[in-house]
């Protein structure tokens, strides 16, 4: 089972429309199809994201953010990477970098390809959500 690191963009999207992030999180992290690979500090920013306000104003965001949140928990594997890496120009994104050293992922799934530049780290590709689906 491919081992994917969901960037917190791709859950926000998947929560607001359905496109290639919504069939990510849904076809295939909800059923099983993917092995989601989280950390402490990927977890919180999840909980402090997706519990914004602005995000209220889109219908049902809230109920649906709190059982993806719920199914997160229950199914994703935690990591705890122990290294601190400083390659990305936005420094809390470096987080997902370190994530992907200790899990070995096969992919970091992103929309955010400002900080994203580079097409891997390591042996992990990094690709926008709609690459990743073409994929599978």
């Amino acid at each position: 089972m491919q081992k994917l690191i969901l960037d917190t963009n791709v859950l926000v999207s998947a929560l607001i429309q359905k496109s290639f992030p919504y069939n990510i999180v849904n076809e295939l992290f909800v059923e099983g199809k993917i092995t989601l690979c989280i950390s402490e500090k990927l977890m919180s920013e999840y909980y402090e994201v997706l519990r914004r306000p602005k995000f209220a104003k889109y219908f049902d965001f809230v109920a649906k953010a709190e059982i993806l949140l719920s199914d997160i928990e229950e199914k994703a594997v935690m990591y705890s990477p122990q290294i601190t890496l400083d390659l990305l120009t936005d420094k809390d994104d470096n987080m997902i970098l370190e994530l992907a050293d200790v899990c070995l992922a096969d992919y970091i799934v992103t929309g955010n390809t400002n900080d994203f530049t580079m097409q891997s780290y390591k042996k992990t590709q990094i690709v926008t959500p709609r690459e990743f689906w073409l994929l599978c």
